[in-house]
């Protein structure tokens, strides 16, 4: 039976999940145990999550082959640059469409002076060095991140048996991840019968044209931007794989609202695309941090709302500190749900807006968290395995070995129908 239900794609059981947790809180709006699903799935998850990280990335750096292909320069570059054009997009529609919140301490404004970058970096690098049983458990991705490389690269002085041990452990880590995400419609049919029964949608529509803002800029980057940085890195049309990624990808992470636990839907679909292991064992579970566009674009709105709102004018060479400065911040949020928005009151800081303000900014953004971060969590988890497969095409056609891309992708949608094909005819 398990393997006749793995026979139907993922992205068809969500879907079905999706609907039927709908059509539930329609018709059975008092049977609560339904969201329990909802709760038991997003808490295997948040479970799971940290210590598959951790194990992932120790045990890719631990098994780095000096000298190899492995694409981290090309990676690390089209992440980072992709975190700050994204901030840039996110300016400039806020510009063109100022949106004004409702706030009821909004005649409050602090007077203090504006926090300094420096101050930023610091918090970023303490942050980073906390205690390594503490950010599994506190799922603090950019300390995770930090420990996973210091004791990977130490790993690498130990014996093979050592680091084979790891290796094997990191692997049924994601076989365990894997098969919590096979349940995700049950979870997703969950969620959904809460969100509807509880609050439905009468909260977002409140906050519509914020709700707009940030998704149509989190669409533009993603359907504009970032192919333009594929087709830079390529010479070749972007869009078959931008758009397979956000399918593959961006579908599943929209639901799980976590870039962390969409990893091993990255890591099949690069071995789907047949990418190098030695390079994406290390760059997508990186991602989950490092990449973080689709947060830059969050604090950044939700920054220059506040700003729109309060009356407090914001010139250009703010706008271009607000850029850098939500870039870095993004790069250390948490990667599970409505990580970015705790970023918020650091971002207002620099115009002089007080903490009860932000904060008040904060409680919208959950508000509307329900649509902009799963948009958010869709634009981050999919630009990971984007970002990923472009750096090693850019890099095989600097060798003399260009892939044809177009190609590529419909041949991982062969493996993917033979998968499916396979598991029927087991069933």
């Amino acid at each position: 039976m398990f393997a006749k239900y793995r026979s139907v794609s993922l992205i068809v059981r969500i879907l079905i999940g999706l609907v039927a947790g709908a059509l539930l809180a329609v018709l059975l709006p008092a049977a609560s145990a339904i969201g329990l699903l909802g709760q038991l799935f997003v808490g295997a998850l948040k479970g799971i999550a940290p210590v598959m990280v951790f194990f992932l990335i120790a045990s890719a750096i631990s098994g780095y082959q000096q000298g190899g292909r492995n694409h981290f320069g090309s990676v690390i570059v089209m992440y980072l640059s992709a975190t700050l054009l994204s901030a840039f997009a996110a300016v400039g529609a806020s510009w063109l469409m100022p949106v004004r919140l409702v706030l009821p301490q909004a005649a409050k404004v602090a007077g203090g002076a504006p926090q300094s970058l420096a101050k930023v970096l610091e918090d970023l690098l303490t942050n980073a060095v906390t205690n390594p049983l503490a950010a599994i458990v506190n799922a603090n991705y950019l300390a995770i991140l930090f420990w996973a490389l210091m004791i990977g690269f130490a790993l690498r002085l130990t014996s093979k048996q050592t680091r084979t041990v790891v290796a094997e452990l990191s692997g049924a880590l994601t076989q365990v991840a894997q098969l919590i995400i096979e349940f995700a419609p049950f979870g997703i049919l969950g969620l959904i019968y809460t969100t509807i029964r509880e609050t439905g949608f009468a909260g977002v529509a409140k906050y519509g044209q914020l709700v707009l803002l940030l998704v149509g800029t989190m669409a533009f980057v993603y359907l504009v931007v970032y192919p333009l940085m594929v087709w830079a890195m390529t010479r070749q049309n972007p869009y078959p794989l931008t758009l397979w990624t956000l399918r593959v990808s961006g579908i599943p992470a929209f639901f799980t609202r976590s870039s962390a636990v969409n990893i091993p839907i990255n890591l099949k679909a690069c071995e789907k695309l047949g990418l190098n292991k030695a390079s994406y064992a290390v760059s997508i579970p990186l991602g989950g941090s490092a990449n973080s566009g689709g947060a830059a674009i969050t604090v950044s709105v939700m920054t220059l709302a506040a700003c729109a709102t309060l009356g407090i004018h914001v010139s250009f060479p703010l706008a271009l500190i607000l850029c850098v400065l939500t870039a870095l911040a993004a790069t250390g949020a948490s990667g599970i749900a409505g990580g970015s928005l705790l970023i918020i009151p650091m971002a207002c800081s620099l115009f002089g807006i007080s903490n009860d303000i932000a904060m008040q900014v904060v409680g919208i953004g959950f508000i509307i968290g329900v649509i902009q971060d799963s948009v958010e969590t869709a634009v981050n988890s999919a630009s990971d395995l984007l970002f990923t497969a472009t750096a090693e095409y850019h890099d095989a056609a600097k060798a003399g070995k260009p892939v044809d891309i177009a190609a590529a992708v419909a041949q991982a949608d062969g493996r993917t129908a033979r998968a499916g094909a396979a598991a029927a005819e087991k069933a």
